[in-house]
């Protein structure tokens, strides 16, 4: 009798453990891109649109603070996050530009701040840049250097 008692006990002691082992939990979806780590010579942020945050977007700073004007351009990696490294300490525009989008609200910052963009999706075709569709009779040339004693080549886009 007390080996039936036992097993029941033992029954009863692994049914318990594996429903609290399993209990629910919320799952929820992540909508928000983890947050950037920068330096004090780094601008960063998180570029979102209106679906959530944008991969794959240019992120351009600029500054004419300096002896010359200085550019950097970086792209967001697939959660939209970028940083924009080893800034001189100058004022800086800082926008966002893609394809598909249309060029973002400009900021000024400074390196060691977040700088978080907002992405507007263009409104049609003929908006987007480089499309075709905008500008039908450009045609684009670009000339490359020489190589090898060849003469130079043209390309034709």
């Amino acid at each position: 009798m007390t080996t039936k008692r036992g097993l029941y006990l033992s029954a009863a002691a692994l049914a318990l453990a594996l429903a609290l082992g399993t209990a629910p939990t919320s799952v929820s979806a992540q909508q928000s891109a983890p947050a950037v780590s920068i330096g004090a010579t780094d601008i960063g942020g998180v570029v979102r649109g209106p679906n959530g945050p944008e991969a794959g977007v240019w992120v351009i700073a600029e500054t004419t603070d300096l002896p010359t004007r200085m550019s950097k351009t970086v792209v967001t990696d697939d959660q939209g996050r970028y940083v924009i490294p080893d800034l001189p300490k100058a004022n800086y525009v800082v926008w966002a530009r893609g394809y598909g989008l249309v060029d973002s609200a400009k900021t000024t910052s400074e390196p060691g701040k977040i700088v978080n963009i907002t992405a507007v999706p263009a409104p049609n075709a003929a908006a987007r840049p480089g499309n075709a569709v905008s500008n039908p009779d450009r045609q684009c040339s670009r000339w490359l250097p020489p190589s090898a004693g060849r003469a130079p080549h043209r390309l034709q886009i």
